[in-house]
């Protein structure tokens, strides 16, 4: 894994457990990706608001991420309708977000109403059901990291860790950076 990898992993680690101090039943929740080095060369005065540590860091490594928090997020009915309003200005090097889904086994898939709410019902109805929060971040150079925790496994040394765990959310947020 080299240093910007290693970055964008460890931003995704962060969100994630900052997102886990907050319990489930969460909001979907997105995040800017900037490099530490370039924001504080564009914004020397960020310096004063951050801790000393994090300013050292950033100076010592340029690959390393802060994430800022989107607030006053568009209104969406679903997680593809919100991602396709978003888009970022150059300043900002990735993206992540934060969402949490019901997952159950292929054969209960197979069987849920065709009606959105009804399936919802029968999901969250199901006795195999799964709670599991997602975190996916990407860059604009394509580098992705994503962190998985089950809510029957609330442990942070049980977060689930890849490049690629989430394919389809990496290329819908990847897609918020193409013009």
């Amino acid at each position: 894994m080299n240093d910007r990898e290693r970055a964008v992993r460890d931003a995704v680690i962060d969100i994630e457990r900052f997102a886990a101090q907050s319990g489930w039943d969460g909001p979907v929740r997105i995040f800017a990706l900037i490099r530490a080095a370039e924001a504080l060369a564009r914004n020397p005065e960020l310096a004063r608001e951050l801790p000393a540590d994090v300013v050292a860091e950033a100076q010592q490594n340029s690959e390393v991420i802060f994430s800022v928090e989107q607030e006053g997020l568009p209104q969406a009915d679903t997680l593809e309708a919100l991602l396709a309003q978003l888009a970022w200005p150059d300043e900002v090097d990735g993206a992540a977000i934060v969402a949490e889904r019901i997952v159950v086994p292929p054969e209960a898939e197979a069987s849920l109403p065709t009606d959105p709410h009804a399936a919802i019902e029968a999901l969250s109805q199901h006795p195999d059901r799964e709670d599991v929060r997602m975190v996916v971040g990407v860059m604009r150079g394509g580098e992705s990291w994503c962190a998985m925790r089950t809510r029957s496994n609330d442990d942070p040394d049980a977060v689930i860790e890849s490049p690629d765990a989430v394919p389809g959310l990496v290329a819908a947020l990847s897609a918020t950076f193409e013009d």
